[in-house]
């Protein structure tokens, strides 16, 4: 799950640390408990992977702001680096690459994991960079499991108030979730075919069957 979210992430651009920590607690509040702890060796696994690589960092860029705790500015001094030739330390930035790409998609589009709220969230919270199929594909398998849930849910017999209070709470939740993803769905099927921005910014994209034939395409 984090390595998605920081594929994701360095999808839009390249990134130094705090600002993946940054962001990861600002878009997904889902993931906002990621700790430099586990956020570097994550970031340290990919770039072994050749899934992402550091790039010089900016040499007018502003200095992190302070974390606050201790452990913090630890995990801070840890993810600097000596820049060659200025004898001064500053923040590794991270960027994606054509594997990494490559990889952000196939994390994306699996369904070994499930669309449990969780996965959902994150994988939606990226889902422009899903082909309009799949995209329509995700909201649907979510959908049908909030279906089932919601029979699974109704059943009031034999409770006492407070009991079914909330069980007709969740039942609210479920209906009020099935009616955004309805509307989503719509949304989705109206629709044309574009292609993703790593699908652009990697040449990865693929033409729709609607497309209009290119110039010199063969026939």
């Amino acid at each position: 799950m984090l390595d998605l979210a920081i594929l994701g992430l360095l999808g839009d651009g390249p990134l130094h640390g705090y600002e993946i920590r940054r962001r990861l607690r600002a878009q997904m509040g889902l993931a906002a408990n990621v700790s430099f702890g586990s956020l570097y060796p994550a970031l340290a696994r990919l770039e072994a992977a050749a899934d992402v690589e550091v790039v010089e960092p900016d040499d007018e860029a502003a200095p992190p702001p302070a974390t606050g705790s201790l452990s913090g500015e630890r995990a801070a001094m840890r993810s600097r680096r000596l820049v060659p030739g200025r004898g001064r330390r500053s923040k590794k930035v991270y960027r994606i690459t054509d594997k990494g790409a490559a990889h952000f998609a196939a994390l994306l589009n699996t369904t070994s994991n499930g669309d449990d709220q969780r996965s959902f969230g994150l994988r939606w919270s990226f889902a422009r960079h899903l082909g309009p199929d799949a995209r329509l594909a995700l909201l649907e398998r979510r959908r049908a499991q909030l279906v089932q849930q919601l029979g699974d849910a109704e059943g009031t017999d034999g409770l006492d108030d407070y009991a079914r209070s909330v069980v007709e709470h969740a039942v609210e939740g479920i209906s009020r979730d099935i009616a955004w993803l309805d509307d989503l769905i719509a949304a989705e099927r109206a629709q044309d075919r574009r292609a993703t921005p790593l699908e652009e910014a990697h040449g990865t994209a693929v033409p729709s069957e609607s497309s209009p034939a290119q110039p010199g395409a063969a026939r």
